[in-house]
């Protein structure tokens, strides 16, 4: 067999445990028509949890991983109660994480693909975490939830302009309503931010994953419907999530 290319050696190692079987051509084919890998496996890590991609929703990246993890950072010394809401939810990842690492959370999955419910199900099952703290509502935004109000709200929201060219592994793979939201990316954020003054609670954050070319804009639409915050870099230094809280 040839060299292998860092993806296909990924895939032996992860779903055929180093040894190759039947099943690993055609995988491989598939990589080499541009399929991500994680979508091949079926599963990508998340801070040292499996998160499973069954029904194929957006792919976790390292840059959400990297701030779910300062912000579970920044809550974990609490033993207080509070309530968690992974808004547009996907596999989940972002809440699965908190029901991991808040033990005294509870945890809201709020997703718009009822496809997804059972992944997210699964992702909770699969890596034994405490499912009876854990909320699933399929809807759109925080309709599932109607007038609940949450200590913490942490999104990953579609905020692609529509006219933005992907790579094919990207634009030919991944669902198109978890990417694109509008001409300028920022129609979901707009729905959010209208929003989310009824659902966050008075001394409650908000983290909300943005466009790094539109963080700023992002920024001053939640300030026009009543908050404060932040723009955090990310790890490869670009503008990547707001911060939010009432002003």
């Amino acid at each position: 067999m040839e060299a292998l290319s860092r993806e296909e050696a990924w895939v032996l190692e992860e779903k055929y445990g180093g040894h190759v079987a039947p099943g690993f051509e055609e995988d491989r084919r598939r990589l080499a028509l541009g399929e991500p890998a994680a979508y091949v496996i079926g599963h990508q890590p998340f801070l040292g949890l499996t998160i499973y991609l069954d029904s194929h929703p957006l792919i976790p990246r390292p840059e959400t991983e990297w701030w779910t993890e300062k912000l579970i950072t920044l809550l974990s010394p609490s033993s207080e109660p509070l309530s968690f809401l992974d808004l547009c939810a996907g596999s989940g990842a972002i809440g699965c994480a908190a029901l991991a690492r808040l033990p005294e959370a509870r945890v809201y999955f709020s997703e718009l693909d009822p496809a997804h419910e059972a992944t997210i199900y699964k992702n909770i099952r699969e890596n034994g975490l405490d499912e009876s703290r854990a909320h699933i509502g399929i809807g759109d935004l925080f309709a599932p939830f109607s007038d609940l109000k949450f200590d913490v709200i942490a999104a990953n929201p579609p905020y692609i302009p529509s006219g933005r060219a992907l790579p094919e592994s990207v634009a030919g793979y991944e669902p198109h309503p978890a990417l694109f939201a509008g001409e300028d990316g920022l129609a979901l954020i707009r729905r959010i931010a209208k929003a989310l003054p009824k659902h966050l609670t008075e001394r409650g954050s908000a983290w909300i994953e943005c466009d790094a070319s539109h963080a700023e804009a992002a920024l001053e639409i939640f300030r026009a419907n009543g908050f404060s915050g932040e723009i955090m870099h990310d790890q490869f230094g670009k503008p990547r999530v707001l911060v939010l809280s009432f002003a």
